[in-house]
């Protein structure tokens, strides 16, 4: 049963994950809910690693993680979609923009519906759910947004032209928006994976994915955990005074 309106624990500081049913996302919201934060997953339908996940969540007792069914590519029902989560589980403290497409596919041929696709999905969806929230923590006077970018947003990468185009975007949005809301106790930053098991590797043969660890400065691919252990650091109190930047997790790929 949720809890009344105004009736919150004070120390409750609830976090919103984008994708949070699979992957990379569910990775992330599993590693904010052991640090002790209540975990709003959001995904098109709740998949059964996030049921198991939020089975161990109640049995443990620390944290908490709640699942909140929603398109995310519907931008008109992202107002609400806010709306309905502070009603329910209280003031939102932090959001983790990881939902995403990692369609791949040379320019010239790719679609224009796929094209729009990620574009919607990827950089329309995170800017505008991110407008609804950043709302709710001006007054609070506090939050924190992380953006999940991709190093290809900066390096690019061959047959990803779109795909590096909305994270790259994801940069921009990060640092600028730091600036706006910085003064109210805001921080914004922005993690930018390597190759790790997320939709980047999925179309990556055993040769391909040994020749990116093979150049990594590490010898080896980041793991979804090192990603979310990132994200978390960026959540939590020990990154008060960190804003604007992008935090690089890939194994030293491109050191």
């Amino acid at each position: 049963m949720s809890a009344l309106p105004g009736s919150w624990p004070a120390a409750v500081r609830n976090v919103v994950v984008t994708g949070g049913s699979r992957g990379l996302g569910l990775a992330i919201a599993q590693s904010l809910c052991d640090a002790g934060y209540t975990v709003v997953a959001i995904a098109r339908s709740e998949s059964e690693p996030l049921s198991a996940a939020m089975r161990e969540a109640a049995e443990a007792g620390q944290g908490a993680l709640h699942f909140v069914a929603a398109d995310l590519a519907q931008l008109d029902g992202l107002a609400a979609l806010v709306s309905r989560i502070r009603k329910e589980f209280g003031p939102i403290y932090g959001l983790v923009n990881n939902a995403g497409l990692g369609t791949s596919g040379v320019l010239a041929t790719m679609r224009d519906a796929e094209i729009e696709q990620l574009v919607r999905l990827n950089t329309l969806s995170p800017i505008m759910l991110t407008k609804y929230v950043v709302r709710s923590m001006l007054a609070q006077s506090e939050g924190r947004i992380v953006n999940m970018s991709s190093i290809v947003g900066s390096t690019g990468y061959a047959g990803l032209s779109v795909y590096s185009a909305t994270k790259a975007s994801l940069l921009g949005f990060t640092r600028s928006l730091a600036r706006e809301v910085g003064k109210l106790g805001i921080t914004v930053n922005a993690v930018a994976p390597g190759f790790v098991e997320t939709e980047l590797t999925h179309s990556l043969d055993a040769r391909q994915r040994d020749q990116i660890a093979r150049r990594s400065a590490l010898n080896r691919l980041a793991d979804p955990t090192d990603v979310a252990n990132a994200v978390e650091f960026l959540i939590s109190d020990r990154a008060r005074n960190i804003t604007g930047t992008v935090l690089t997790v890939d194994a030293g790929n491109t050191t």
